[in-house]
């Protein structure tokens, strides 16, 4: 039996996960900043779930719930860092502490967790970090750029991690989402004030938020949970995971572009060497 700390459990894929997981007889630890949502789950698995308060940017309380969390099981053998926060608009609108917000929930507070928890992990020999990035991870949209921005820089930790941490018996994987029905469309909030150059770009998506409905979500948050379930407990799971048609989609025609462009830049890449000199280290 395995020991999961599951953040952003409140809600979303965070809550269909531990669901899921508790259902598959696994031990879970659920938090978020607001208990009331999980006690559900904690009443119908009350022997094999945990659940704790955690503002995933306060260093103490990060502390707390690892300790906690290994008292209760004896280890956390897969953290899975899903919490994150998102403000729509332009770069040039957003306000400084909005986006300096999102990176301290997207980025700072995983690379935090992931630390707190690989001792232990190295200890036992055993052990998954499973990264929430999203398609905006890989492929960015105009409005979206700082939440995009915190979600690449959590894609290049968590590829630097699996090259850390394998040799070791441990493992890494970054988790892409598309589109899920999570209720992300009401907690996403505007940061700044609009600039009416950016009307046809950032504009656009600012005006599209306002109109969002469920049904324009294709990814159903269980199916996707089963998959993440899946994927964690295979012998040999990928490093990459897309999850919904709208992720597979958008990654791939960005994939495409990327491709175009560096076959096109072969000779200006080589033109930038010393003559003569020798095959790089890296």
């Amino acid at each position: 039996m395995s020991a999961w700390l599951i953040t952003g459990a409140a809600s979303g894929l965070g809550h269909s996960l531990a669901e899921e997981v508790l259902g598959r007889g696994e031990n879970v630890v659920l938090t978020s900043r607001r208990l009331e949502p999980m006690n559900d789950l904690a009443a119908k698995y009350p022997d094999s779930s945990l659940v704790l308060s955690l503002d995933v940017t306060n260093a103490d309380q990060r502390a707390e719930v690892v300790a906690r969390a290994e008292r209760q099981f004896g280890g956390i053998d897969v953290l899975v860092n899903n919490a994150g926060i998102d403000f729509v608009g332009a770069i040039e609108e957003q306000d400084e502490s909005d986006y300096r917000a999102v990176f301290e929930v997207n980025f700072f507070a995983p690379l935090a967790l992931t630390r707190l928890v690989l001792p232990g992990m190295r200890e036992r020999d055993r052990g998954t970090i499973v990264n929430i990035s999203s398609m905006d991870g890989l492929a960015s949209l105009p409005a979206n750029g700082l939440y995009s921005a915190s979600k690449f820089a959590l894609e290049g930790l968590t590829e630097a991690l699996w090259q850390e941490i394998e040799p070791l018996g441990l493992r890494a994987i970054v988790i892409q989402p598309g589109s899920f029905r999570t209720g992300i469309e009401q907690r996403t909030l505007v940061s700044g004030q609009p600039i009416d150059a950016y009307a046809a770009t950032a504009g656009a998506f600012r005006q599209m938020m306002g109109s969002l409905t469920p049904e324009m979500f294709p990814g159903d948050p269980a199916r996707a949970a089963k998959a993440v379930y899946e994927v964690v407990t295979s012998e040999n799971p990928p490093h990459w995971v897309p999850l919904g048609s709208d992720a597979y989609r958008r990654i791939g025609v960005k994939l495409e572009a990327l491709q175009r462009e560096f076959e096109a830049g072969k000779e200006l890449a080589h033109s930038t060497d010393y003559p003569g000199s020798g095959p790089a280290v890296l």
